[in-house]
């Protein structure tokens, strides 16, 4: 068969070498199987890839299996088809009727300043005084809210709106008012939380002052100065104090919710002083009048104090022949001077009525109180009276009557005191004071149980005392 190769390209014809027809088949022959080879191998290669992404894919099943449940879900979450993105805030919201009540509801706490009043608070938040007299008038217990403090905190709940729904005011550290909107009006309820009581004890010996040694026992100050409050008829603690007197006392602790938060009752003392010893044993009777006996039954309280000023110095005693550093003559001091820094509280030492109050002579700013029909006390030289002493009232045993200053005839603060019986001076120091009543016939025989045990604990802790310094 003959070929006609005229149609041939010039680049085939003068390609090097010599043109052959027999090459040109070759060349489309040797095409057509590099095609075929091309397309043959593509087949397999794309089974093969199948076959790898089945195995990947399973592999990949197990190894998520594997993971965490958190995990697990974020990867499914990340596998999905892509979807359309929603707004969530552009949704609307579907609650329950309380969590919609929580998200409109917003409570406030408002600190009660110096001279505040639920009115001028109500004022302030936007609230009506006619809400305001709801809420005063809801019970008994909410006119407490009349009795606010500088410093308390109280808690509002108002909605979107500024209207009240709810008031929480802690008025001590265990008890709250919550009053709460209702359908008509409000509720006023009392919410109390419990508080624990637990009995701690200390001992201490005296070697520098009372308060000192009560520190060194882990005593508050409040503490220490009840302690001698309890004793203070038979001691007073300004003069007969010694180094090596000792007390102990067994006392509550109060805690709320395991942390405690006071001091509570002192239930029993002991106290010795210039080698005596005094004991004294709480009592609280059926009427919840407390006292404190001692372990016979007889009142410590007495019906005078030993010192009107707490823990003062004395500087000038109970004298006929003193010589007057003013004056300077021999002029009989017919009482006790007690120096102590300017404004120091005076104490009634007993109770009665104030009959003299102002200036009298050398004594300058005086008061004189008549204890019944046999005694008299005179406190002199004040720099003022409390607000409350006034020529006709009634005063208190350990009332305050005013403040050491330096009035009259003095060279510098101090208390004169003076105690009369039927009109004589006598001296404070050592006059013999009349005691109180003893405790009532009818409450002996319980009273008697309870001290038993409360005297045994003394014991005890003294007889542990004693042995520890040994």
């Amino acid at each position: 068969m003959r070929h006609d190769y005229k149609n041939f390209s010039t680049q085939e014809i003068n390609s090097p070498g010599k043109f052959r027809p027999e090459k040109a088949h070759l060349l489309l022959i040797t095409a057509i199987a590099v095609g075929l080879t091309i397309g043959f191998s593509l087949m397999p290669n794309q089974a093969g890839a199948n076959k790898k992404d089945t195995i990947t894919e399973k592999q990949s099943n197990i190894e998520s299996s594997l993971q965490p449940a958190k995990t697990q879900r974020i990867i499914e979450s990340l596998s999905l088809p892509d979807e359309p993105q929603v707004n969530s805030l552009q949704l609307p919201l579907t609650r329950s009727a309380d969590s919609a009540e929580d998200t409109s509801l917003n409570w406030k706490t408002v600190k009660v300043k110096s001279g505040d009043t639920m009115a001028q608070i109500f004022s302030r938040l936007g609230i009506s005084a006619s809400v305001l007299h709801q809420v005063i008038n809801t019970d008994k217990s909410a006119r407490k809210l009349a009795n606010i403090r500088p410093g308390q905190n109280i808690r509002f709940q108002l909605d979107e709106q500024g209207a009240l729904h709810q008031l929480v005011y802690q008025y001590d550290i265990a008890n709250s008012l919550q009053i709460k909107k209702n359908s008509s009006g409000f509720d006023a309820e009392t919410l109390t939380k419990s508080l624990d009581k637990r009995i701690a004890h200390s001992s201490a010996n005296i070697t520098h002052s009372l308060f000192l040694a009560g520190q060194s026992a882990g005593l508050s100050d409040n503490m220490t100065m009840h302690l001698a409050n309890i004793f203070g008829w038979d001691i007073d603690f300004a003069l007969d104090m010694r180094k090596g007197d000792h007390f102990t006392v067994i006392y509550e602790e109060i805690f709320l919710d395991d942390k405690k938060i006071r001091d509570g009752n002192i239930l029993a003392a002991e106290f010795h002083n210039r080698g005596k010893t005094y004991r004294a044993i709480r009592y609280e009777d059926k009427n919840g009048q407390a006292r404190y006996y001692s372990p016979d039954g007889m009142s410590m309280r007495k019906a005078f104090l030993r010192s009107p000023v707490e823990f003062s110095r004395i500087s000038s005693r109970f004298s006929l022949g003193r010589k007057h550093p003013i004056l300077n003559k021999i002029r009989a001091h017919k009482g006790v001077d007690y120096a102590a820094s300017r404004g120091t509280p005076i104490k009634a030492t007993g109770d009665g009525k104030i009959v003299f109050k102002g200036n009298k002579g050398g004594y300058g700013k005086t008061i004189i109180i008549k204890h019944g029909s046999a005694y008299s006390t005179l406190y002199a030289h004040m720099r003022s009276y409390n607000k409350r002493s006034r020529i006709g009232s009634r005063v208190k045993q350990g009332q305050v009557i005013g403040y050491i200053g330096s009035t009259g005839l003095a060279t510098g603060p101090h208390l004169h005191f003076e105690f009369r019986v039927n009109g004589v001076h006598r001296n404070p120091l050592t006059v013999r004071l009349p005691k109180a009543s003893p405790l009532p016939k009818k409450y002996r025989a319980d009273f008697k149980t309870k001290a038993k045990s409360l005297v045994t604990q003394l014991d005890l802790i003294k007889t542990n005392t004693l042995a520890s310094l040994q």
